[in-house]
């Protein structure tokens, strides 16, 4: 029975070099093909031009290259570009390209799915398939430096991890991506453009301090009440605020980067005052910012937008206690790639 290829790019360098010298060549082929697997971003062994044939079919023979396809893209009226993304396996994730005057981001997923219930979010109603590996992670922000490159003139300025899945329960996947994005050998992009955004997982977020991450985090929060908070995000039943305040005090500890709270507000669900109160509280035990996300409908109608003077309210409320605060308009509503609406809607989903 003929043996499943592995995936060359799950090598190191160092494996790779090694592979080499024991098929009788030098240790500074390696160097070269592991070049072209990350810096150039080859997608087939016969794009290695400066590779001797006969060597790329020895590759050819032991490993693949499972490298993402971009299946279908869709541009929005506002520059918003979507990207349905097929992996090798066939399933589909999706990643968003947002552009703004100054800057280009990529938002990208790390898992198939997700493993959480969040209420209001389209994503969480797919279940979770499975985890991204580390070139998947990758490839998704590639192909998007790429398209910036293509339609902005411009390369990717900054990256997040607010795509589909929980990225704190793919958690080495995504701090090896993450190495590989920052490394010179890879898109040598700084640590300090890449947000981590999570649900809020206090052992992981101290984990994440533990490690030294130099990358910034974001949680998104939506109420700094528990019961509040538990009907919005049922999972965090499990991790009372408590928790997750003790975990962030650690991370700024540790890391001194302040944090991002990611915050929407809803028509009778966290807009009263105590709402508000609460929230401000929350605020006063880490330095952190605040985003107020305008909220995208994921068509059941349980959960509405807020009305203009809430918002007011909060903003207000907050500035008062010295903290920054910021609205954030949604982008690429129009082809559901704003925030909390991935939910591979695409064609070429369907048959996943």
């Amino acid at each position: 029975m003929q043996t499943e290829k592995k995936d060359i790019r799950a090598l190191t360098k160092e494996q790779l070099r090694d592979f080499f010298v024991a098929n009788g060549d030098k240790a500074f082929r390696g160097n070269q093909v592991y070049e072209w697997l990350w810096s150039k971003r080859a997608h087939s062994f016969d794009d290695m031009t400066n590779v001797a044939k006969p060597t790329r079919q020895m590759l050819e023979d032991n490993f693949v290259i499972n490298h993402i396809h971009v299946d279908e893209m869709q541009q929005s009226s506002d520059g918003t570009v979507k990207n349905a993304v097929r992996l090798h396996d066939g399933l589909v994730v999706e990643s968003v390209l947002i552009p703004t005057k100054t800057r280009t981001t990529a938002c990208v997923s790390s898992q198939v799915g997700c493993s959480l219930d969040c209420n209001f979010c389209a994503t969480a109603r797919l279940k979770r398939m499975r985890n991204l590996n580390p070139d998947e992670i990758y490839d998704q922000v590639a192909a998007i430096d790429s398209e910036s490159r293509l339609y902005h003139n411009r390369p990717l300025s900054n990256i997040v991890f607010m795509g589909m899945g929980e990225p704190l329960m793919n958690y080495n996947n995504v701090l090896k991506a993450i190495e590989k994005i920052t490394s010179p050998e890879g898109l040598g992009m700084s640590a300090k453009r890449i947000t981590v955004s999570t649900s809020g997982l206090p052992k992981m977020i101290k984990k994440l301090a533990d490690d030294e991450v130099r990358f910034k985090l974001a949680v998104s929060l939506h109420s700094a009440i528990d019961e509040v908070r538990s009907r919005i995000m049922p999972f965090s039943e499990n991790f009372p605020l408590k928790d997750l305040r003790e975990s962030l005090e650690y991370w700024y500890s540790k890391t001194k980067s302040r944090v991002t709270y990611e915050y929407v507000v809803w028509k009778g669900i966290n807009d009263r005052k105590e709402d508000i109160d609460a929230l401000v509280k929350f605020c006063r035990y880490v330095p952190c910012k605040v985003n107020l996300i305008e909220y995208n409908p994921i068509d059941d109608g349980e959960f509405q937008q807020a009305d203009p003077e809430t918002i007011e309210a909060y903003i207000k409320a907050l500035e008062r206690d010295g903290i920054v605060v910021k609205v954030r308009r949604s982008r690429g509503k129009d082809i559901d790639a704003a925030c909390g609406q991935l939910a591979n809607k695409n064609e070429s989903s369907a048959n996943v």
